[in-house]
């Protein structure tokens, strides 16, 4: 799935739509600290009062909120895994009755809670659920809606979200003119700040994909490995944050931790244009032949084998592929940072040609170059001659 897929999906997300209708909703409620299902509750969607169903809806838009290889990670099945995932899963997609897709779910719910007991109690919701895609029209002239012909996608979707501890207050009663304390004795669902979450199965430009699956991270850069493999039984991944990491490592392993800002720049450019280039692959990747070639493009003349054997070294395996999105910082949304004792500098990757580190009556110093002049709270910056 790319960001359009996930995008569509969440869009659809909202209550009364005929693109995407939610069948059955599926509660659990685990004790903290304990491995034991304290309470199970399902019901038709439809069946919620309207508030409900709005903060559900809501909450499901919060699972799929995050940028892909950060927060968000297509998981691929393993081959091979005892109680496989994939299998209960499907199983649960393709069963009609309410009675066996809940029987699938605890299953599930089985595999999460075994040997890792959590230090709140916590609520797992599963909803199973139909997206509609309405499919491109062929001939535009034709008098048939948009709506006539459609990709239609089963998917279940599962959050794992912490309870809040009861309120404990102290409040005045006006009418017998006195202090009371006073205490919730229900916990609250935590439905703003999911832990985790998952989609089966992917869904990629109106087509079922039931050997990946999509896994929502609590926090960006921070995935549960264990849940990834124990429970959903996904194969190894890197995350976007650890293949910068390698890429950055192969670079300083090949031409050393001293780079020229412009060199940099021409890298990410270079990376960036390899990106746009490939805008049908939703993920174009470089092995070591295309680091060599975007290093020998930016002027940096390097030895093929070098790169090979840093690649080696680097990801323990020479054949690794680097995500090219991964690579470079977003490049007209986001900003890299130049750190130093004084100030940290955040500049576009574009512009890393405009700076350059100089000495300057005998100390270093980052020299920016600018077109008009700069500001400071509003005031204008008096321009220095250099010699001064």
């Amino acid at each position: 799935m790319d960001k359009k897929d996930i995008a569509g999906i969440r869009k659809q997300l909202k209550v009364d739509n005929d693109l995407l209708k939610i069948s059955d909703i599926f509660n659990v409620y685990i004790m903290k600290e304990t491995t034991d299902i304290y309470h199970h509750q399902s019901q038709p969607f439809e069946m919620l009062d309207r508030d409900q169903q709005e903060l559900f809806m809501n909450h499901f838009k919060k699972v799929l909120t995050g940028q892909l290889d950060e927060k968000l990670f297509e998981l691929k099945f393993k081959r091979d895994a005892e109680n496989h995932s994939q299998l209960i899963l499907h199983k649960g997609l393709l069963n009609s009755e309410v009675e066996d897709w809940k029987e699938q779910m605890l299953q599930m719910t089985e595999k999460m809670i075994q040997d890792h007991p959590y230090e709140k109690d916590v609520v797992i919701t599963f909803i199973r659920a139909e997206y509609m895609k309405p499919m491109k029209r062929r001939n535009e002239e034709t008098e048939e809606s948009e709506r006539d012909a459609v990709y239609s996608n089963p998917f279940i979707l599962c959050s794992i979200n912490q309870t809040q501890e009861p309120k404990k207050e102290i409040m005045f009663d006006y009418v017998e003119k006195e202090f009371k304390y006073k205490i919730e004795v229900d916990p609250v669902i935590d439905l703003k700040n999911p832990m985790t979450g998952f989609l089966f199965p992917c869904i990629t430009d109106g087509a079922s994909d039931v050997n990946h699956i999509l896994y929502a991270a609590g926090k960006a850069n921070e995935p549960d490995y264990r849940f990834i493999e124990d429970v959903l039984n996904g194969e190894e991944f890197m995350t976007a944050k650890e293949d910068k990491a390698v890429f950055e490592e192969v670079i300083k392993d090949v031409v050393g931790d001293q780079l020229n800002p412009s060199t940099l720049a021409t890298v990410y450019g270079e990376i960036n244009r390899t990106i746009e280039e490939n805008e049908e692959d939703t993920a174009p990747k470089l092995d070591y032949k295309d680091v060599e070639r975007v290093l020998n493009q930016s002027g940096e003349q390097v030895d093929s084998e070098k790169v090979k054997t840093a690649f080696q070294r680097v990801a323990d395996d020479e054949s690794y592929e680097l995500k090219a999105s991964s690579i470079v910082p977003k490049y007209k949304s986001k900003s890299i940072k130049i750190n130093t004792k004084i100030a940290n500098i955040a500049i576009s990757p574009q512009d890393l040609q405009y700076v350059r580190q100089v000495n300057y009556k005998g100390k270093r110093c980052i020299m920016i170059e600018v077109e008009e002049d700069a500001e400071i709270d509003g005031f204008k910056m008096l321009p220095e001659a250099f010699g001064e």
